[in-house]
C-alpha cells in the first residue's frame, strides 16, 4: 500500500508566527516521520503584533511542557486581567473588560437580568463590581484564580504582557531542541510544479534548495507564497474599519505596571500602552483618512508620559483576510493570512486556532479538497466573527468630537453584528456561534461599557420583587470587595516570582 503522508513540512518566516508553530507541530507529531524545517532570514525584519495575549495564551505553552512563571521570566512579562478603555465611550470615561464572570446565574436565569431588573428599580449599580476580574484590576491587584472556585463569583482568567521577542526566541529553543531544522537563508525564488500550480521548492540565496510537501507561510504582510506565488486574493474589510496605520515605540517603565492594558482614544484612532518589567510598549493605531502620519506621531509623542527608547516606526496595514488561507498546498498563518488591528490582542490568538485547525485537518499528499474548504469556511467565519467584536468598539461610542468617531457611528454593520445587538437589546440574549473567540461575558463588558443595555428582562423574572434582589447582590458586591482587599498588588506578585533571567533587548516580532 503506498504511502502518502507528509514527509517534509516546510515553514516559510519565524517571529512569533512561525516559531509557534514550529514548536506546536514538533510536539503534535512527536515521535512520527514529518521532518519540520524553518526558513528565516536574520536580514528580513518582522512587523510586531503587539505584546498584549489574551488568556489562550497559556493553554498553549502549558501544552509544550512550558509554565506560567517560566515563561514570564524568560519574556519579562507582566499579568493581565483585562483591558481598560479609555474615552471611547465619552470623553473622561473609562471601563475595563476583564477575563472573568459577572455575577452568578440564578435558576437558570443569566445574572445580568437580575442586574438590569434591580437597576429598573432604581438601584443601578457598576456591573464590574460584580466581577472579580475587573475588580481586581481596578486596585492594581493580582492573584491567581483558584482551582476550585465555590462560585461563578471567584471565577476570571488572566494572560500576559509579553516581550513578544524574546516569546520567539523561547518558542524557537523548545522547536529546536524538540528537532526542528532552521535554515537561514534568503528566499530568492518560490517555485510551482507545472501540472497544478504547487509549490514544489524553494530556492535560496546562494544555491541552496528546500523541498516540501506541506508549506506553511509565515511571511508577514508580504504573504510571499500564499499571495506573491499563488496570487491568492485578498478581502479588505477597510470600508468598516478605519484604521490602517499605527506608529509603534518603546518606552522606559516609570512606577509600578498595572495588571491590564491602557487603550485610550484619541482623535483619529487609539493608544495601547503595555506594561512588561523591563519596559512599556506603546502605539498609536489611527486612520490615513482622518490624520496625517505627522500628526499622529506628533499626538503619540505628546501622549507617552516617560522617555522614549528609540524612534517611533510606522507599520501600514490593510485590515481583511486572505480569501483563502488554504490554497494548493499552501496554508498561512499570523499576518501572512490577514490582520485585525490589535485592540483586542486577537492577533496571537489567531495564530493559536490556526496552528489547532491545521492539527486537526492535517492532510496527506493527496490534499482531499474538503480539507481545505473547511479549514477556509473555519477560518472565514472566525476572522469575521472578531472584526465584528472589533467593529462593535467604534460604532457605539458616543463621541462627536472629530470627524473619525463620528464615521465610526455612522458605519453600516454587518448583518452578523447586528443581529448579536438587536438580540441583546431587545431580550439580553447573547448569540454564540461556532468558532468564535469571544465568549458571552466579554460582549457583556462591551455592550454595558458603552450603556448598550438590554430594554426587557427574562420573562420569568417577572413575579420577583427588585427590592428582593438587593440584599443578594449586594452580598455579591461585598464577597468581591473582601478578596480584591486582600489580594497582594501586581508589583508583589512579580517580585515574588517573574523577575527575568538575564536576556538580551529584543524588538517585538511577529
Amino acid at each position: 500500500m503506498q504511502d502518502h503522508r507528509i514527509r517534509k513540512l516546510v515553514i516559510v518566516g519565524g517571529g512569533t508566527a512561525g516559531w509557534m508553530a514550529a514548536a506546536a507541530l514538533r510536539r503534535h507529531f512527536h515521535g512520527g516521520p514529518l521532518e519540520i524545517t524553518l526558513v528565516e532570514s536574520e536580514e528580513i525584519g518582522t512587523v510586531g503584533v503587539g505584546e498584549a495575549t489574551i488568556p489562550t495564551i497559556r493553554g498553549f505553552y502549558q501544552q509544550l511542557g512550558l509554565s506560567d512563571i517560566e515563561v514570564m521570566r524568560a519574556t519579562q512579562a507582566t499579568c493581565k486581567l483585562g483591558i481598560r478603555f479609555n474615552g471611547w465611550l465619552r470623553e473622561g470615561q473609562s471601563f475595563i473588560h476583564p477575563f472573568g464572570h459577572f455575577g452568578q446565574d440564578l435558576r437558570g436565569v443569566p445574572f445580568h437580568h437580575y442586574w438590569r431588573k434591580l437597576a429598573q428599580a432604581g438601584e443601578p449599580t457598576d456591573i464590574a463590581d460584580y466581577c472579580l476580574g475587573a475588580s481586581l484590576a481596578a486596585a492594581g491587584k493580582f492573584m491567581a484564580p483558584p482551582r476550585n472556585p465555590t462560585s461563578t463569583l471567584s471565577v476570571f482568567d488572566w494572560a500576559l504582557h509579553f516581550d513578544a521577542g524574546l516569546f520567539a526566541q523561547l518558542m524557537r529553543r523548545v522547536a529546536e531542541d524538540n528537532g526542528v531544522r532552521r535554515i537561514e537563508g534568503k528566499i530568492t525564488k518560490v517555485n510551482l510544479r507545472p501540472e497544478d500550480g504547487f509549490v514544489a521548492w524553494l530556492d535560496l540565496e546562494g544555491g541552496a534548495r528546500v523541498e516540501g510537501d506541506l508549506f506553511i507561510d509565515c511571511s508577514g504582510f508580504r504573504g510571499l507564497l500564499i499571495e506573491e506565488a499563488l496570487h491568492t486574493g485578498y478581502e479588505s474589510w477597510s470600508d468598516l474599519l478605519f484604521c490602517d496605520r499605527a506608529w509603534a515605540v518603546q518606552s522606559e517603565g516609570q512606577g509600578d505596571p498595572p495588571p491590564y492594558t491602557d487603550v485610550t482614544a484619541h482623535s483619529a484612532g487609539w493608544r495601547w500602552r503595555i506594561p512588561l518589567q523591563h519596559r512599556y510598549g506603546n502605539g498609536y493605531v489611527f486612520s490615513s483618512r482622518h490624520i496625517s502620519d505627522e500628526d499622529a506621531l506628533a499626538e503619540l509623542k505628546a501622549a507617552v508620559p516617560d522617555p522614549l527608547l528609540h524612534e517611533p516606526r510606522l507599520i501600514r496595514f490593510n485590515p481583511g483576510r486572505r480569501e483563502q488561507v488554504w490554497n494548493k498546498n499552501v496554508i498561512a498563518l499570523g499576518l501572512a493570512s490577514g490582520f485585525l488591528e490589535p485592540l483586542e490582542s486577537t492577533s496571537i490568538a489567531l495564530i493559536e486556532t490556526g496552528i489547532e485547525k491545521i492539527k486537526a485537518l492535517f492532510p496527506d499528499r493527496d490534499f482531499a479538497p474538503e480539507l481545505a474548504d473547511e479549514f477556509n469556511d473555519w477560518s472565514r467565519r472566525e476572522m469575521e466573527r472578531v472584526r465584528d467584536f472589533i467593529i462593535l468598539h467604534y460604532w457605539a461610542n458616543k463621541r462627536r468630537d472629530t470627524a473619525f468617531w463620528r464615521d465610526c457611528n455612522a458605519v453600516t454593520l454587518p448583518d452578523t453584528l447586528q443581529r448579536k445587538i438587536d438580540l441583546f437589546l431587545g431580550r439580553g440574549h447573547f448569540v454564540r456561534y461556532r468558532w468564535e473567540m469571544f465568549a458571552p461575558p466579554s460582549w457583556m463588558a462591551i455592550y454595558a461599557g458603552f450603556e448598550l443595555l438590554p430594554s426587557a428582562v427574562d420573562p420569568s423574572l417577572d413575579g420577583v420583587d427588585p427590592k428582593a434582589l438587593s440584599a443578594p447582590l449586594a452580598e455579591m458586591r461585598k464577597a468581591v470587595r473582601e478578596v480584591v482587599a486582600s489580594a497582594p498588588p501586581h508589583q508583589a506578585f512579580l517580585d515574588q516570582y517573574c523577575r527575568p533571567a538575564p536576556a538580551s533587548a529584543s524588538s517585538a516580532a511577529e
